[in-house]
């Protein structure tokens, strides 16, 4: 079977129940049966304003109905959804809007300053389309999408669907200008497990029947994506809620709000909460701590994490709340979706950083020698199988990153992994940010991770700045819990329980947020500059007083 998300979408709307909600974000319910509408009325209008199938649509946008109705639209006209960080200052909207040859962008209203200010630059644009704030929750503005989703009949478009129609994740722009990675419909339906789910051993369907089939014969899911959706972890888990006719719960704040979240997962008995490590799990369960009785999340079976590390102590914590949780650990790239997975469980406690291999994966060193279990030796994790075509407009990078290995094409995004002799995967880090440390490779994710145990920390992140005596140092900025003041010292001590000498921090500082963006990455260049700036009076204060303690 080859799939297009048009095609799902379509046939879905013919058998799931009108009444069901589809949409819900703070009051605001949107039911299959008006979803239905207003995605083929947003569809036909588009085709109508000039778009063609194959054209690329940008969504500049939080998490919000809007933003699932609109990928919806775009997927029934053919179109090719792009992802825009709204976060972006204005030059670097302009490179992503047009590097992606955007057509079309759909923008709230919060963001139209910045549209007016780029519009002129990007002259291929020929259909901006302004949609209402996201916090906007408890009536419907009369803004130009909202003209456009009730303007119709609501009938079908008359659009051939492909399983080579493409979808764009950009990625990136964090160590550089951001890139679109392409991935078809088809591939990217089967990655993501094709209405089945190999965690639970549930196979893919093999036809649009199955699939629909499947839907009728079970509770669609009700997923919480916390993460924006315009990062890849919370975009493909409201897709994901969508082709299985669910229902997908947004929030209206802009900021994540822990209490708001499990208000929300008790109030429309949320299945599957998709979250980025720490940064969501942490406050939800200090919340659910300091208020047991507050919040029901009997109804969670899964909660899904993907893009960082995910602490075991939150886990256990998350535990003692609902003893039935699935805790799955996804170890997945835009371009290397699958490279791996942890689950955890009441009965079943894992380690941190500690994955099961896909079925698709290999390791190989960087001349491509394959490592095996129990070889004592790292390499990078690569994926074969359903992969994306590469970066759009950059065949440099995809020649970087795509690999023909003995006759096979892979995907190595570039983490670095250990293979255990059991056949598991110890995530080692990315290797653009290995510390090389008087000829030792050190991963900063490790030494975060071990800090992060520690009671008083809340985050931790970890740069290599030069150093003459040991090439780079590794340093660690920490963000304290409720900001209270800890012993650099007496830190180190403590880690020793933890870490080898060698992977100990030389300096520690202390800094009141690490400013994670939305989805949970971090910014290690903005760090590294906090971390030199606290460095240079230290090191100065030492030329001036040798021997004497400051703070590092």
């Amino acid at each position: 079977m080859q799939w297009s998300f048009g095609d799902i979408l379509t046939a879905v709307a013919q058998i799931t129940d009108p009444n069901k909600p589809a949409l819900i974000h703070g009051e605001r319910l949107i039911t299959h049966g008006d979803f239905n509408v207003r995605t083929n009325n947003l569809a036909r209008s588009l085709l109508e304003g000039g778009a063609e199938p194959g054209d690329k649509i940008a969504f500049y946008m939080r998490n919000c109905p809007e933003y699932s109705e609109g990928i919806a639209a775009a997927f029934k006209a053919s179109l090719t959804h792009v992802n825009v960080n709204y976060r972006y200052i204005d030059h670097e909207l302009v490179y992503l809007l047009d590097n992606a040859d955007a057509k079309i962008v759909i923008y709230q209203q919060e963001f139209a300053d910045s549209v007016e200010r780029i519009k002129a630059q990007l002259p291929l644009v020929t259909q901006w389309i302004e949609a209402q704030d996201s916090t906007v929750h408890t009536e419907v503005l009369d803004t130009d999408y909202e003209r456009r989703a009730r303007s119709g009949d609501g009938s079908a478009v008359e659009v051939e669907h492909s399983p080579e129609d493409l979808l764009f994740l950009y990625t990136g722009g964090t160590t550089g200008m951001p890139k679109g990675v392409m991935w078809q419909h088809d591939d990217l339906f089967k990655v993501m497990g094709a209405g089945g789910n190999p965690r639970l051993s549930i196979p893919p369907s093999a036809s649009l029947d199955e699939l629909l089939s499947r839907i009728q014969s079970q509770p669609g899911p009700v997923n919480l994506p916390l993460p924006p959706m315009m990062h890849g972890t919370g975009l493909l888990s409201a897709i994901g809620a969508m082709a299985m006719g669910g229902t997908c719960v947004t929030l209206p704040n802009t900021n994540f709000d822990p209490s708001q979240a499990l208000r929300a997962i008790a109030a429309n008995r949320v299945t599957t909460v998709t979250i980025v490590g720490d940064a969501f799990a942490r406050p939800m369960l200090e919340a659910l701590d300091a208020a047991p009785q507050a919040y029901d999340i009997s109804s969670v079976n899964v909660i899904t994490s993907s893009g960082v590390m995910w602490t075991r102590e939150i886990k256990a914590g998350l535990l003692e709340h609902n003893e039935n949780l699935l805790l799955v650990d996804g170890f997945s790239s835009s371009e290397a979706i699958g490279l791996g997975s942890s689950v955890m469980t009441k009965a079943e406690d894992i380690a941190v950083a500690k994955f099961t291999i896909g079925p698709n994966c290999r390791v190989f060193t960087e001349d491509h020698r394959e490592v095996h279990p129990g070889d004592n030796e790292t390499g990078m994790v690569a994926v074969r199988g359903n992969l994306p075509l590469g970066y759009y407009k950059d065949a440099e990078k995809t020649d970087k990153t795509f690999k023909i290995i003995q006759g096979e094409r892979y995907s190595i995004p570039g983490d670095w992994v250990q293979v255990e002799a059991d056949g598991t995967l110890t995530l080692l880090g990315r290797g653009s940010n290995c510390i090389n440390t008087a000829g030792e490779k050190v991963f900063p994710e490790e030494v975060e991770e071990a800090l992060k145990l520690h009671d008083g920390i809340d985050d931790a992140l970890v740069v290599g700045l030069s150093d003459p005596k040991w090439g780079q140092a590794i340093t660690a900025v920490i963000q304290t819990r409720h900001n209270q003041a800890l012993d650099p010292d007496e830190l180190k001590t403590w880690a020793r329980q933890q870490l080898a000498a060698y992977k100990l921090p030389k300096h520690i500082f202390q800094k009141e947020s690490l400013n994670r963006a939305p989805n949970g990455k971090a910014d290690y260049a903005s760090i590294r500059a906090f971390a030199e700036a606290q460095l240079k009076p230290a090191e100065s204060l030492e030329a001036l007083n040798p021997g004497v303690k400051h703070g590092t």
